[in-house]
């Protein structure tokens, strides 16, 4: 089990971000998964940015809950983007499903 954290701001225009830090592996996945679910359904950003530059590592659970937070914003109108993504997180977030226009800032 690793030992990743995952932090939640607003900023001043009201929007959502989450912030994941570590290697998000099958451990996490309930953990991000309840945090992108509870921020989409019950918060309702009209923004919500997931900021993956200090992520380490992303295992196929986890790219697809990402991939899966992009069609539930769209259910319920809260836009989802991810910033900071490295070329190999970003590849797999699009192999996934991910729409590019919602990769922002590819490091």
């Amino acid at each position: 089990m690793t030992t990743a954290t995952v932090d939640v701001t607003t900023s001043a225009d009201g929007t959502l971000v989450i912030r994941p830090h570590g290697i998000l592996d099958a451990a996490e996945a309930v953990c991000l998964r309840r945090t992108l679910v509870r921020a989409i359904r019950q918060t309702r950003p009209l923004r919500l940015i997931v900021e993956l530059g200090d992520v380490q590592g992303l295992d196929p659970i986890n790219v697809g809950t990402l991939a899966a937070a992009c069609h539930l914003g769209d259910d319920h109108h809260v836009a989802v983007f991810f910033d900071h993504a490295s070329m190999l997180i970003a590849e797999r977030l699009t192999a996934a499903g991910v729409p590019w226009h919602r990769l922002r800032h590819i490091t």
